[in-house]
């Protein structure tokens, strides 16, 4: 028997199909088709902030991350992430590369180029949103290197050389008397050469949980170096401990390894007050001023819990925009665990 379908697809059928499929691909959550993206040159690049930060062997990346979710509107605002090449390059990247708008530095970085005057009248092209969190000093050895003063005459990698690290580092050799020759792989390629022996320790500054150490297991004795907290470290710097929560593959659970820590900045290019970029800027500042709590919810970086937007930063001026939103929402919380995190 032949089937006409002409026959069975009636025109009241047809209308019924049609509506009902209607209904389905418009129905919320079920089939709808996605809001179409802007393919305009200006679209694109309406509300854009490009924020540089450090390597990804460190927190900063992740960070970054949390501060684009937050931004991102979809429309109107948009931060950029841009992985960086370390603090030192961060200050030069952010005075002269054309697009930063702002960047994740740390404090030490920031003075030692105002102290060595590295680039002249710094204070004036550089600006400070807010200080963020704290950084610690990894110090990974051999594990026939027992003391960080059996460091004396063997050689540490500290990152590359615009990086952060190579600036801590050599100060903190420097205040503890040991020298060391220093090498500047970047950490990975350090990491490798620490597992072979060829040099006797690496080191790194980068907030804890730092990816590069989180999950190694099988380390061959590798371990964190104390740092001796003695009145000349701790005037400079802020004294702090890795742990086995940090480190359950490196540190033992009853043997915590003290350490210390340098603030970081978040820093914002010299723009022009009236300029696209510095609206952005400002725009930028405003949502995540006004939204830092949800930053202190479960699924964000543990540091955020360490900031305090209110804190100064002696010797810099803040960005105008961050300062007027402070004086104007005096009253509001502006972190949940206040820290003070020291500028060196």
């Amino acid at each position: 028997m032949v089937i006409d379908m002409k026959r069975l697809i009636t025109p009241p059928l047809l209308a019924a199909v049609m509506g009902l499929a209607i209904l389905i691909l418009g129905a919320p959550g079920v089939l709808a088709a996605p809001a179409p993206v802007p393919q305009t040159q200006a679209a694109n690049n309406k509300g854009v902030v490009e924020l540089e930060t450090g390597s990804s062997a460190g927190g900063s990346v992740r960070i970054a991350e949390d501060l684009a979710n937050l931004v991102d509107d979809g429309a109107t605002r948009r931060v950029l992430p841009v992985v960086g090449k370390g603090a030192l390059q961060n200050v030069i990247d952010l005075r002269l590369l054309h697009g930063i708008d702002i960047a994740i530095i740390q404090a030490d970085v920031l003075d030692y180029a105002k102290r060595e005057k590295l680039y002249p009248g710094l204070e004036n092209s550089i600006s400070y949103i807010t200080k963020l969190y704290n950084e610690e000093f990894h110090l990974l050895a051999r594990a026939d290197i027992k003391s960080v003063a059996d460091l004396a005459n063997q050689t540490v990698n500290v990152d590359l050389r615009t990086g952060g690290t190579a600036v801590t580092a050599s100060r903190l050799f420097g205040l503890l008397k040991i020298p060391v020759t220093m090498t500047n792989d970047n950490e990975e390629v350090a990491l490798e050469k620490l597992r072979q022996g060829k040099i006797a320790a690496l080191a790194f500054v980068a907030g804890k949980p730092a990816p590069l150490f989180r999950n190694m297991t099988d380390h061959g004795g590798l371990h964190f170096l104390a740092i001796p907290l003695k009145p000349e470290i701790t005037a400079v710097y802020v004294p702090t401990r890795l742990t086995a929560t940090d480190y359950p593959g490196l540190v033992p659970a009853d043997h915590a390894v003290d350490t210390v820590a340098v603030g970081t900045v978040l820093a914002a290019a010299n723009l022009a007050p009236r300029s696209e970029r510095y609206r952005n800027v400002a725009n930028f500042v405003d949502t995540f001023f006004t939204q830092f709590q949800t930053l202190l919810e479960p699924g964000h970086h543990p540091k955020w819990s360490e900031v305090n937007l209110a804190a100064d930063l002696p010797g810099w001026r803040r960005f105008p925009a961050a300062d007027e939103w402070l004086k104007h929402n005096a009253a509001t919380p502006v972190a949940m665990s206040p820290q003070d995190l020291k500028a060196v």
